[in-house]
């Protein structure tokens, strides 16, 4: 670093940029009877977004392969769709299930809910089919919308959910034969032809920017998912979050602060590999790049060679996501054949990453910045940032809160003593993206939310000047290439095969993934199993990527302290060589 950097510290930039009359100005006000930092500037609901958004009409706004529609045509679906599902009962406050591949149908399908003034609950679209029966019946969906591979997975499962009026689908080859379902390009046609659909007026709906908005469903340590319930200020928050980063560097480099007006700057391109159903697609991609006019590159599926095409075709000025993508990129040997110089930002969360990776980045892409960040479902996605020279010279950090966010390390032991600077404990956290709890699970909501402080169960310190540095997971959960796997989930499944006897699940470190997870089973006497059978009676009842990679069995009860629980940290040692995975039984490299 140069001697001159920083100029000043994290708490002046934010100072500047937070004062009165600026563009991040911060202001209090009292939420659910918390009081709250929040962005006086900020979309006051996700209607105000979708405005904003249209306010950019002939830009293009989605890409998938030769399908485009600019913000105008996405506009007039989306208040197509918006007034059909009003028309079909939906009143504020149901629940419309969004769940499908990243389609341009994707983001038509969230805002027309919203606009109709229901609770969006996008459901992950990796799901089998009896994890998606469960969320559509916990949420209790009036109204499904999916795509024609999700449609296969939960039609054997529609009389499951009772709540379950409808079902529009999106890419349907087939006649329905279900009375409930229903062609979704009959209601706003292909891409193609959005922009020839009649101007509608907005419903009218009040709406409020602590009205409940979405249910974003994350991994419960029971096994079962929690939908996490989030109001429109929660999502719209993360505009100013991530936007207050690269405006810090700025200041921190002794740099002026660059125009700031979307409609006076060339248009910011993003390939979004994440899935949409992520709170860091939804709201720390889609949200930010619809306010700012962005367009977004969408793919079918992560391809490293095909994005680098999109990167030049389109001309793509950020990506990333998880470390996977930042890796394949870097290390891909047809990388010299594309031209990437487009790239300003390589970004990345939800996954642990290398410290050599920010050095590569800087290297192979010396326009770009690298930056990751720190956040959760219940945080909304971003809660901290970290880009260019600050993450260059702390990489193994994720960085400061945004202003209106606060953090705290408190002892683990009591969930209230706050550690000093740099003492190691549980992570709470607290700020306008927090969610507002649980859905219709009141004693989850009451362990994790405490006046206004979420338990995030994430070890961690933070230095003296803010930076947050995340130790380990209190929860038992592993993090594979962006996907949250529990743990008790996968090893309850384990359990219930015959054979097993005792199981546990365990992150194997994995360059690309950040971690794979790997199993360690005991097998009962006299009984015979294999690798292959386990992860296929995995597979039969889970999401390919909670599906084990590797399994270890073990010759003997698995090692356990004095109070039972089982000695993870020893069973890891067994997948540390190769030669030690070999006592175990055949390799494989990735899920079915």
């Amino acid at each position: 670093m140069p001697d001159t950097w920083p100029v000043m510290s994290i708490a002046e930039a934010h100072a500047r940029l937070t004062a009165p009359g600026q563009r991040f100005e911060v202001e209090e006000m009292v939420i659910r009877g918390v009081r709250t930092k929040v962005w006086k500037n900020a979309p006051p609901t996700l209607r105000d977004l979708f405005l904003a958004g249209r306010a950019f009409a002939d830009r293009e706004f989605l890409v998938l392969e030769d399908e485009r529609a600019t913000y105008e045509a996405f506009s007039r679906a989306t208040l197509a769709l918006a007034h059909q599902l009003q028309a079909d009962g939906i009143a504020k406050g149901d629940r419309v299930a969004v769940i499908m591949r990243n389609l341009p149908e994707w983001p038509v399908a969230f805002f027309a809910a919203i606009l109709a003034g229901a609770i969006v609950t996008p459901l992950n679209g990796w799901w089998t089919g009896p994890e998606l029966q469960y969320g559509l019946a916990d949420s209790g969906a009036k109204v499904a919308i999916v795509d024609d591979e999700r449609l296969e997975r939960i039609a054997p499962h529609l009389d499951e959910t009772p709540a379950l009026e409808l079902v529009y689908v999106s890419g349907l080859a087939t006649a329905p034969t279900d009375p409930r379902v229903r062609r979704l390009e009959a209601v706003i046609g292909k891409v193609g032809d959005w922009a020839a659909l009649p101007d509608r007026p907005l419903p009218d709906v009040p709406l409020d920017p602590e009205d409940d908005a979405t249910i974003l469903y994350t991994s419960g340590t029971t096994g079962k998912p929690k939908g996490a319930l989030g109001a429109h200020r929660n999502m719209t928050s993360n505009i100013g979050a991530g936007g207050i980063s690269a405006a810090r560097n700025f200041l921190r480099a002794g740099e002026p602060l660059p125009e700031s007006d979307p409609h006076k700057l060339p248009q910011r391109v993003t390939l979004l590999v994440v899935p949409f159903f992520h709170a860091t697609g939804l709201s720390a991609t889609l949200g930010p790049t619809m306010n700012a006019g962005g367009k977004i590159v969408l793919m079918h599926r992560w391809e490293a060679e095909p994005a680098m095409k999109l990167i030049e075709r389109e001309r793509v000025s950020s990506t990333g996501g998880v470390p996977t993508i930042a890796w394949q990129l870097i290390e891909h040997p047809a990388r010299a054949n594309y031209d990437l110089s487009s790239l300003q930002a390589v970004t990345y969360g939800g996954a642990p990453s290398a410290p050599e990776l920010v050095r590569k980045i800087k290297q192979v892409f010396p326009a770009s910045q690298p930056g990751n960040g720190w956040g959760m479902t219940e945080t909304t996605a971003t809660f901290t940032s970290h880009l260019g020279r600050d993450y260059e010279n702390r990489p193994d950090s994720a960085g400061p809160a945004a202003p209106v966010g606060e953090m705290q390390v408190r002892d683990p032991a009591d969930g209230k003593t706050v550690l000093p600077i740099g003492a190691v404990g549980e992570l709470w956290c607290k700020g306008p993206q927090v969610v507002v709890g649980y859905w219709n699970k009141p004693e989850a909501t009451a362990e994790t939310f405490v006046e206004g402080w979420l338990r995030t169960g994430d070890l961690a310190r933070i230095d003296e000047e803010g930076f947050l540095f995340i130790v380990d997971r209190a929860k038992d959960m592993l993090i594979r290439g962006g996907e949250n796997i529990y743990s008790v989930e996968v090893e309850n499944v384990l359990y219930e095969h015959p054979a097993v006897m005792d199981a546990a699940l365990v992150g194997i470190p994995d360059k690309m993934l950040g971690e794979e997870p790997g199993a360690v089973v005991h097998l009962k006497p006299g009984s015979v199993a294999t690798e292959a059978e386990l992860r296929a009676f995995v597979h039969e009842r889970l999401a390919a990527f909670k599906v084990p990679v590797k399994i270890v069995f073990w010759p003997e009860p698995l090692p356990r302290n004095a109070n039972g629980k089982i000695l993870k940290t020893d069973l890891k040692k067994v997948f540390a060589t190769q030669a030690e995975v070999a006592r175990g039984v055949a390799h494989a490299t990735s899920p079915p």
